[in-house]
């Protein structure tokens, strides 16, 4: 049983007291007034869709949040195609300043056969001697008919039993649903109910989706996107922004691929390249990551390092014969060689990372935070810290939230940015060149559910920092607002730009160092 319902669903209508509802209606109850939905917001399509009831809910104080910075896409020796132990991975995530990481080897048969439980106890000696980082085992889930997807779940419960469960039913590598097809996109919408029904009954507090590198392949479509968000929408919560695989020497993330078989056809030829390292989805102002906000819902971006072998390690994989994966779900510890390697990933946190404002520093802290939106991403270090507040009466929202305001009414929003003052890996302490305020139109569901576009979004200002100055503070007025909007957040360092947008990625000669950006979650405006 899943969460998408009508307005007259139970655990929605505040009219029915608790002692009324069935268990499982309760559990449901229970589980959105966690997340501080009650109500028409609770019962239909979006977790933070334009309902007055979403409206009016104050997110948390902006003031008062942690941002604690993570990496959701980690691969180890337990994946087909990647060779680091989880403790080499956790130690460099600790290294390069994360607070939090997410384990995701691939989703195979040999995978769900022998390792699930093998990294499951990787995991807990790595929470055990590093008790600051909070790690989640989770998987790199084959979505039937999709692509790739980061899904993990609460780490406070039965987490290893739901998951080995879940890669067992619906992965779709391990049960040969990965083809474009009608009955595997429904696969994929039952594998979120099921999640949602591990929820429902207790078995697991919750659970998040993100779809990965996702015009890599044009395998997703945009009816996917939304019909993930609105069947799960607490549970399938957005996409990367930018892939991991930054330093592939052929093109950046790995986006050198073409239309192949199961691809969808709908989708431009420069979807499948990336633009300042970001997808295409993302980069491309008024696309795909445009439309999905014009509805008024909450669909995020994130980003990671995807890691399976880390540039510049001097490890290597150990010789083993060609068929060790599938009989032992895992490869031998790494050996030093002596010598540096260069692959195409980077260590975890080095150079990307997803920055989460968390009301605590737990595992429940960190999903509600990435659940609500409450996300920036950066590259190479560009900015150490982002702080984004819309004000338009009453206390300010910050990313992923909202404000309500009456029509005519002004609403200000107010960038603060802390520069990189140190320096990343290339000795050098990049500088921050730009900053753009963004500004789209919310015009409510799309007619067409495979629609990508927006027309209605433009940079309303670009900022220039001036000096050296070890805080920066920007500000904007909308003045006299009529109609609902979202705003958002893009830095970049200058390098490389045509105009004011990210140039697409040179193949053979990406340098990613040298072409560093930033992006924020929206926060939306509702004009009553």
């Amino acid at each position: 049983m899943g969460h998408h319902h009508d307005n007259a669903a139970p655990y929605a209508d505040t009219t029915v007291p608790d002692a009324e509802l069935p268990p499982g209606e309760l559990a449901r109850r229970r589980f959105l007034q966690r997340l501080g939905l009650v109500g028409a917001a609770a019962a239909g399509s979006g977790l933070l869709e334009g309902t007055a009831s979403a409206a009016a809910r104050p997110g948390p104080d902006p003031g008062r949040l942690q941002w604690l910075a993570g990496d959701h896409h980690v691969h180890t020796q337990y994946s087909y195609d990647a060779m680091h132990t989880v403790a080499q991975q956790v130690t460099a995530g600790r290294r390069h300043g994360l607070d939090w990481m997410v384990i995701t080897d691939h989703g195979h048969v040999a995978h769900e056969k022998f390792a699930v439980e093998t990294t499951y106890a990787d995991v807990l000696k790595a929470r055990a001697a590093n008790p600051s980082m909070l790690l989640w085992q989770g998987l790199e889930w084959n979505v039937p008919s999709g692509e790739h997807a980061t899904v993990f779940f609460d780490a406070t419960k039965n987490e290893i039993a739901a998951l080995h469960a879940f890669e067992k039913l619906f992965d779709g590598n391990v049960n040969g649903t990965n083809h474009t097809s009608d009955a595997n996109e429904a696969t994929a919408l039952a594998a979120l109910r099921w999640m949602s029904g591990q929820i429902d009954r207790g078995a697991i507090d919750s659970a998040l989706m993100i779809a990965n590198h996702p015009s890599r392949n044009g395998r997703y479509t945009p009816h996917e996107f939304r019909n993930y968000r609105d069947t799960a929408p607490h549970i399938a919560v957005g996409m990367e922004g930018s892939p991991g695989a930054q330093n592939d020497g052929g093109h950046r993330g790995g986006y050198g691929n073409a239309p192949g078989g199961d691809s969808w056809t709908g989708w431009p030829s420069e979807s499948y390249r990336t633009f300042g390292g970001f997808d295409w989805m993302t980069a491309k102002l008024g696309g795909l990551w445009d439309a999905l906000l014009a509805e008024g819902k909450g669909w995020w971006i994130t980003s990671n390092s995807d890691i399976h072998q880390a540039n510049g390690s001097t490890l290597v994989r150990p010789d083993t014969p060609g068929d060790w994966y599938d009989t032992h779900g895992g490869y031998p510890a790494p050996v030093d060689s002596g010598t540096p390697q260069e692959h195409a990933d980077f260590w975890p946190g080095e150079f990307s990372r997803t920055v989460v404002g968390s009301t605590s520093r737990s595992f429940h802290g960190v999903m509600a935070a990435i659940r609500a939106g409450r996300v920036w991403v950066g590259m190479g270090g560009l900015v150490s810290a982002l702080d984004v507040r819309v004000h338009g009466g009453g206390r300010p929202a910050t990313l992923g939230g909202r404000v309500r305001v009456r029509r005519g009414d002004d609403v200000t929003v107010r960038i603060t940015v802390r520069p990189a003052t140190t320096p990343n890996t290339t000795g050098r302490i990049p500088r921050l060149a730009r900053l753009d305020l963004i500004r789209g139109a919310v015009t409510g569901p799309a007619a067409d559910r495979d629609a990508f576009t927006n027309p209605d979004v433009s940079v309303v200002e670009s900022f220039t920092p001036y000096g050296r100055s070890p805080v920066l503070h920007f500000e904007h007025r909308f003045r006299k607002v009529r109609d609902p909007f979202y705003v958002r957040v893009r830095g970049t360092d200058g390098h490389r730009s045509n105009g004011l947008e990210p140039m697409m990625d040179v193949q053979g000669a990406p340098a990613p160092w040298d072409d560093l950006w930033c992006y924020a979650n929206p926060v939306f405006v509702d004009v009553v």
